[in-house]
């Protein structure tokens, strides 16, 4: 029998999961950024929120809430007197039972000693230096004082290096002669690093050493440096945390225990070297720690630098300052905090923006985030496919097809492929031409000139203006981001379905410009007052001049009437209510376009009566057809309207 067992994968993301569809993610910032959004909020939206489409995978709101969650149970663990509470009980437990081996003498020794014990001072950081020369009659007092001096020495030790506590548990004293030497070593270490003399052998003979000192395993010594400074902050931050007087009595106790450990020197040499390397932390920054149970010097130090991880967590995942990425989260931090699958959350996340800008859907051009014209197409195509997916009978207008290079109908014959040639490639025939020219029977090795491609019936081409309004009444009705998507859908539809036409997209509000596809995704609104189709219309009318052979199409999205013109001198006139000016020169750029035998069909986002009367007298001096939409259909009319006239010509 086999010794293989089969079952649900466990260690990180599945590897054989088809990889995430970044249009999808491409298409749910779209939204967002048809709304006004930039490429760089939508993003942040979209992985704040999570991936769509993957429901296991949490976002950065979720993996925010989990933060802050940690870091409230952090804070109500405990409080940070517990060193100096016990410190204080073992101390008046002495004297004690040093009080109760002295009560039964009636000699003046033992009331002398008993006077002595009276004045010992109150603060426990005093009263332990006066005691550390005092006799104890009592063999339970000295034991007691001992284990008190223990405690404070491996107290102060695991504040700065985690596990302490545990290399100390041998009461041997070359257990501390130990210690002394590793920190004269480490600090030897980090001189030589400031030389540029230190090699990573040296590094790996120390960790050879002391290696059951360093818990966290270091690889090299910039992890221990990392590791270490981390730790002395968060002893920082707790003694920055207390009351004075706590501050003022345990780092007293601190200095005293170090001093008589024979530390002192090495340690505050230790602290200038790791705060020279690491002054970026936040070494006397106050935290809150208030639960009810008193935590020991190392476990407080702990609480706080697991707390530090935390703050620095939530600030990376909030993602709220200039040229955030995800890349600048600590996966290390987010392993200790969270968990391992906290890291594969981020690393989904991480991939969707790395694939976003490794497939050429964003870029960043001087640190911005920017949208390619891959991803604008990108967003016309889906814009257009919501279109026909409301249309009625679903697919109208055959927008799938796939010989979207050809200019019309197949005739059946075909002729010899030329640079340039967008029609589709008739396979056989290029195949047999191949056949004939090298021969029966091997390979078939085809050359230039045995391409042939089918021949297409000969399709009028259509010149297509789509005049769209950017006025600031656009953003207050809310149909600015519908007004763009109809856009992006058109430039879709005439780039896929009818390549042969020209389509120039015109924006107006107190001036007219032409709009590249490029620009229309996060084009913004205007902010100025005027709504000059004036300009507009003198815009497109070069656009149909150009293409006299084409068949004129112009389509107007508007939510006002005219309340602006172009004057002589270049400048616009705008004025509320329009003037007789404004509305007359309007109406002769219509009679041009009639001329020219252009049908304007008017698509109206608003009921004014004003605007009513104005579009009536454009249909009624045009002959084009007026529509009022609502917002949410106003794609389907606008490709509804242009497939009908490109299907009755």
């Amino acid at each position: 029998m086999s010794g293989y067992r089969y079952g649900e994968y466990h260690d990180g993301p599945d590897p054989l999961a088809p990889p995430y569809d970044v249009r999808a993610a491409l298409d749910e910032m779209g939204d967002a950024i048809l709304q006004g959004s930039t490429p760089a909020d939508s993003l942040r939206d979209l992985l704040r929120r999570g991936l769509p489409g993957a429901p296991d995978r949490r976002g950065l709101d979720e993996l925010l809430r989990e933060v802050r969650r940690r870091r409230r149970e952090l804070s109500e663990r405990g409080n940070l007197s517990g060193t100096l509470d016990r410190a204080r009980a073992l101390l008046d437990k002495a004297i004690g039972q040093e009080r109760a081996e002295l009560f039964p003498d009636p000699s003046d020794e033992a009331r002398m000693r008993e006077a002595e014990l009276d004045s010992v001072p109150s603060d426990t950081a005093s009263a332990v230096q006066r005691l550390g020369s005092y006799e104890w009659r009592s063999a339970a007092a000295r034991r007691t004082f001992e284990e008190l001096r223990d405690l404070l020495r491996r107290e102060v030790l695991d504040s700065r290096f985690r596990g302490m506590r545990e290399a100390l548990a041998d009461p041997d004293p070359e257990a501390m002669n130990r210690v002394r030497q590793m920190m004269s070593d480490l600090n030897d270490m980090l001189d030589r690093d400031s030389r540029g003399e230190h090699t990573p052998e040296h590094f790996e003979q120390f960790m050879e050493k002391y290696r059951d000192f360093f818990p966290e395993n270091p690889r090299n010594l910039d992890e221990l440096v990392d590791i270490l400074a981390r730790r002395a902050a968060a002893a920082q931050r707790m003694l920055a945390s207390m009351t004075p007087e706590q501050r003022a009595e345990l780092q007293s106790l601190i200095d005293q225990t170090l001093q008589d450990a024979g530390l002192a020197d090495q340690m505050a040499r230790l602290s200038r070297s790791l705060y020279a390397r690491r002054p970026d932390l936040a070494w006397d920054t106050p935290d809150r720690v208030d639960g009810e149970q008193g935590l020991g010097m190392g476990d407080a130090v702990t609480v706080l630098e697991e707390l530090a991880d935390l703050n620095e967590l939530e600030s990376a995942l909030q993602q709220d300052y200039p040229g955030a990425r995800l890349d600048d989260v600590d996966e290390a931090a987010i392993r200790r905090a969270l968990g391992r699958s906290a890291v594969d959350d981020l690393e989904a996340l991480r991939q969707i923006e790395r694939e976003l800008e490794r497939q050429g859907y964003l870029r960043r051009q001087r640190g911005k985030l920017e949208l390619t014209p891959k991803a604008v197409r990108r967003l016309g195509e889906t814009a257009l496919r919501r279109v026909f997916d409301s249309l009625d009978g679903g697919r109208r207008g055959d927008h799938d097809q796939r010989d979207a290079g050809a200019a019309g109908e197949l005739t059946g014959s075909s002729r010899p492929w030329r640079f340039g040639d967008e029609q589709p490639l008739d396979v056989v025939r290029t195949l047999v031409n191949g056949v004939r020219r090298g021969g029966a029977g091997g390979r078939v090795s085809l050359a230039v000139d045995d391409f042939e491609v089918a021949e297409t019936e000969r399709r009028s081409a259509a010149a297509v203006c789509l005049l769209v309004d950017l006025s600031y009444s656009m953003a207050l009705r809310q149909t600015w981001a519908p007004a763009k998507q109809t856009a992006l859908a058109l430039q879709a539809l005439v780039s896929s379905k009818f390549p042969g036409d020209a389509v120039q997209i015109i924006g107006f509000s107190n001036y007219a410009r032409v709009l590249q596809p490029e620009e229309l995704a996060s084009l913004e609104w205007d902010m100025v007052q005027g709504t000059n189709l004036h300009h507009a219309l003198l815009i497109a009318g070069r656009h149909l001049d150009r293409h006299p052979d084409f068949e004129p199409v112009v389509l107007v999205v508007t939510d006002g009437e005219p309340t602006a013109h172009l004057t002589r001198n270049g400048r616009y006139a705008f004025e509320w209510p329009p003037t007789r000016e404004t509305l007359e020169l309007t109406l002769a750029e219509v009679d041009k376009m009639t001329r020219r035998r252009a049908t304007i069909n008017v698509f109206m986002l608003a009921t004014d009566e004003r605007l009513k009367d104005f579009v009536d007298e454009v249909a009624r001096r045009n002959g084009g057809r007026v529509f009022s939409p609502s917002a949410d259909r106003l794609g389907e009319y606008v490709v509804s309207d242009f497939l009908r006239s490109r299907r009755t010509r």
